[in-house]
């Protein structure tokens, strides 16, 4: 078993930044592919970004490439999500999620999600 918790969510001004940590429970963290997915008012929850096991190959949707990155450290069992030049459009909860590969995490089918942690860029 896997519990999530994310933090660093907040208000900010567009054009800045953010970054989101989520720290993992268990011993078997450095197992997991990690990744991030967003759920803005009256959408349907998508895939921000997924990161392997190792931290060496990540993946991210179009709308965040460039400005968005995310990275890992298994010693602390954290993964973090940097965000730069935020937009408007990137407001929504942000929701860390864990599964065996990177391939269910970008499919969404992690097997872990967090509780999520609400992330608002005015304009």
């Amino acid at each position: 078993q896997v519990q999530l918790v994310e933090s660093g969510g907040g208000l900010v001004q567009a054009g800045g930044s953010l970054r989101l940590s989520c720290t993992a429970s268990g011993r078997t963290f450095s197992r997991y592919a990690m990744g991030w997915f967003r759920q803005a008012p009256g959408k349907e929850r998508e895939f921000v970004a997924a990161i392997t096991w190792s931290g060496g190959l990540t993946y991210y949707v179009d709308s965040v490439k460039g400005r968005f990155t995310i990275s890992r450290d298994n010693a602390k069992n954290t993964v973090y999500l940097q965000m730069n030049s935020l937009k408007p459009e990137d407001t929504a909860v942000y929701y860390c999620a864990a599964g065996p590969t990177q391939g269910d995490l970008i499919s969404g089918a992690p097997n872990y999600w967090g509780q999520g942690t609400q992330v608002t860029v005015s304009s």
